[in-house]
């Protein structure tokens, strides 16, 4: 069973692949210096999902990883090629890839602070001549449904099997029930051949069964239980006793605007 996962995915291992330059910016962050440190991040699961604090480089890496295989750095398919802002990191030109054996037959990059660009350019696209784009995205514009909506739709409708999705902080856009919505569809997808490589805060997507979690922070680099990342227990012990969380964070009932 385990060789059948393995075979299937489409990215299985990548590492800094050649040396990043000591004056270059990206020779200071804490995900270049782990990642070369640990010698790259090998991929054994149809789902990997990245943790960490803010500032340690999820994004950039899932950026780095979505662009190095040929996606748009603004996100949608393999196909976009817009450019609202030429804002991406220069990580990607230094990440050696190694691929699986067979290439997906679609794929999608989501990020979520670029998201209503993407619903723009597919607007634009669906009104030159040819098939209409807009009926593969489910016939209606992801800019006249709320954020939550876009999204679920996306995935309901544009993502197939045999793809290679590369998420940026996909909870971004979802309630707790839409997050637990997208497992479903996850599930549904890597049982049709696709692999999901995601950055998350969110401690619902990250208990996907048999995922693998790997946790970033300025120290290391390494794949967790997701039980054991900071995101499920801080979320946790503030459920099991908010009132008690609370007096610590609000000095014992008194709100930090002091009403």
């Amino acid at each position: 069973m385990e060789q059948d996962i393995v075979s299937s995915l489409f990215i299985e291992r990548f590492w800094i692949g050649r040396p990043v330059p000591a004056e270059s910016y990206l020779s200071r962050l804490p995900v270049v210096r782990q990642l070369r440190k640990s010698g790259g991040i090998r991929l054994d699961s149809q789902v990997t999902f990245f943790v960490g604090e803010n500032g340690v480089g999820k994004s950039m890496l899932i950026e780095a990883l979505a662009v190095a295989v040929g996606f748009n750095p603004e996100g949608g398919t393999i196909n976009f090629n817009f450019s609202t802002q030429d804002s991406h990191s220069e990580l990607y030109q230094y990440l050696k890839i190694v691929r699986g054996g067979k290439r997906p037959r679609t794929g999608f990059f989501l990020r979520a602070e670029s998201f209503y660009n993407v619903a723009t350019e597919v607007d634009r696209l669906e009104e030159t001549p040819g098939p209409s784009l807009l009926a593969s995205y489910g016939g209606v514009s992801l800019h006249h449904q709320s954020h939550g909506e876009s999204f679920m739709a996306l995935v309901e409708n544009r993502f197939g099997g045999q793809g290679l999705y590369i998420l940026d902080e996909p909870e971004a856009a979802l309630s707790p029930m839409k997050q637990m919505q997208l497992l479903c569809e996850i599930d549904r997808l890597i049982k049709d051949g696709s692999q999901f490589i995601i950055s998350t805060h969110s401690p619902i997507l990250m208990t996907f069964p048999g995922a693998e979690v790997y946790q970033l922070s300025r120290q290391k680099i390494q794949k967790v239980d997701y039980r054991e990342t900071e995101h499920f227990q801080l979320t946790k012990a503030f459920l099991n006793a908010p009132e008690k969380m609370l007096g610590y964070l609000l000095k014992d009932g008194e709100s930090p605007s002091g009403r």
